[in-house]
Parts: C-alpha cells; structure tokens; sequence
C-alpha cells in the first residue's frame, strides 16, 4: 500500500510539473515527438530504404517530387530525403545531448569546487572559466574539423570543450548562495564532509539550474555543429541538419526551384532550436521566483 501510495504521489507531482508552464509543455512536446521519431528511424527507414543505406547514391530516380512513395521527394544522388532527415535529426539530436551532457557534467564539476570550497581554488577556476568563456570558439571549432578527422564521439567532445563554461557559471553563483543558507551549517555540525555536503545537500537544490545549463549547452552544441557542417566540414558520412542544407546549398536546390530539399531540414532546425527554447523558459518559468511573482505561476 505504501508504495502504491509513493507511486501515486510522484505521478501526481509530475502532472503538476507538466501544468505549470504552457511554455514548457509546447517546447516538451516538440522534442519528444523528434526523439521518437529518431529512436523509430531504422524502423522507417528500414521500411523507405528496403534495406538500402541512407546515404547510397542512385537508390531512385534523383529530384522526384513529393509523393506517398517518397513524402519528401528525392536529391540530387536519388536519396530519399525523408529517410535522410530521420537519419540526420537523429545525429543531431544525438550530437546535440552528448556534447551537452558532456559540458554540463565538467560545467558542474568545476562549480560545486569553485563554489563551495572558496579561495584559491575559486580565483584559479573561477579564472579558467572566464579565459574559456571568452575564447572565440567557432573559429577554433572550424580549424579543428578542417585538419582532424572527427568522427561522432571526437565531434562531441572538442564541442563540449567550449560549451561548458556558462553552465559552470549559473551553477557557481547559485552554490555561492546556497552554502551560506542554515541548513549547511547544520550538515557541517552533523559531521558531514565537504564532499558529502556538495553532492547530498547542495547538489539535489541546483537540479533545476543544472536543467537550464543543459538546455543551454545542447543549443550550444546543435548551433555549433551546424555552423560547421554549413561550411562542408566535418565527417561526411554523418548526415546531419546542417550537412544537409550545405548540400541542398551546394547542388543548387533554390536555384532549380527543388525547395523541399532545403526547406525540410531548415524546418526541422528551427523547430529544434525553438522546442529547446521553449523548454529553456518554461523552466526558467517554473523555478525563478522572479517570475513566478510576475506571472503568477
């Protein structure tokens, strides 16, 4: 009884999260509809394809126009071009929340010591994070897929290595504020150590600033990857969103008036960016009291 009734009470939590931000729940909605449409990718793909790689050259006619055989038409190689953006969303989706992940997690890390633990430890990495921030990126970035092989894993992680940063510093002004509040001092009375104090006490009140950096740094990552992949660098065999307009670019699709194929992957860019948005004000809807005062959430 008592873990039906738990069961309960967190499902009804979680309706009440969902009922507190339309915002959120548009934003929510759109990414959860592309999450599963690229975990159901080698589905349908598999089913348009009949087996046939996505990105096989000469599997049909090249420029057929819309139709139930081929909902978005064909390119110039004769690739299906929904099969294409199913496999090309899902790769920058996938980019997107690596790298993501990634900065997130070394964002956090370095707060939680600059943050709580002060001093020299603070200045030094408070420092670093300052220098990274104010790196240009995107030209490092460019120099770096011009001249090294990259593939998936490699691509995510030199891009986490400039997203990081402005997670580190939304988590590290919030630790600042936390660790002076009363119930601190009660966990460094109780014998609690430094560490235990970080990830038990502070780390479970930050969950919500974390969030926000996350949605930040796969913005980041996604806009990243696409500036890059706009200008033809980068593994040429991972399709993704940006790859595809810089060859819808490239074959000329505007100027022999083929606008699905520019057009779909465009689309689906800017639904990304907006449901990631979306997401990102919504919570900043949720937990900033700032907000909750004027909206009346």
């Amino acid at each position: 009884m008592t873990l039906v009734f738990d069961l309960k009470k967190k499902m009804l939590s979680s309706l009440n999260f969902f009922k507190r931000s339309i915002i959120f729940n548009i934003g929510f909605s759109i990414i959860t509809l592309f999450i599963i449409l690229s975990l159901a990718e080698p589905i349908i793909n598999g089913y348009i394809l009949k087996g046939q790689g996505v990105l096989k050259s000469g599997t049909f006619d090249k420029y057929l126009p819309p139709s139930l055989e081929h909902p978005l038409g064909t390119d110039h190689y004769g690739r299906d071009v929904l099969a294409l953006l199913l496999a090309s969303l899902k790769n920058s989706l996938l980019i997107g929340a690596i790298s993501g992940g990634i900065a997130t997690l070394i964002g956090v890390i370095i707060a939680m010591a600059a943050g709580y633990l002060g001093g020299k430890i603070d200045e030094t990495l408070n420092g670093v994070t300052n220098t990274v921030l104010v790196i240009p990126s995107l030209p490092i970035l460019i120099a770096v897929a011009a001249y090294t092989r990259l593939n998936l894993i490699l691509m995510c992680i030199v891009l986490a290595i400039f997203s990081w940063p402005a997670s580190a510093r939304v988590v590290r002004a919030q630790i600042l504020s936390l660790k002076e509040r009363p119930y601190i001092d009660l966990a460094k009375v109780t014998g609690l150590n430094s560490f235990e104090i970080m990830f038990k006490e502070i780390l479970p009140n930050i969950a919500p600033f974390i969030g926000l950096g996350l949605t930040n740094a796969i913005i980041g990552a996604i806009f990243a990857e696409t500036g890059i992949r706009l200008l033809g660098l980068g593994p040429g065999e991972i399709p993704s969103l940006g790859l595809m307009i810089n060859w819808a670019l490239a074959f000329g699709a505007l100027s022999l008036r083929h606008y699905h194929i520019l057009l779909s992957p465009a689309i689906t860019l800017i639904l990304l960016f907006t449901s990631l948005s979306l997401i990102n004000i919504g919570l900043e809807e949720i937990f900033n009291p700032r907000l909750k005062k004027i909206t009346g959430i």
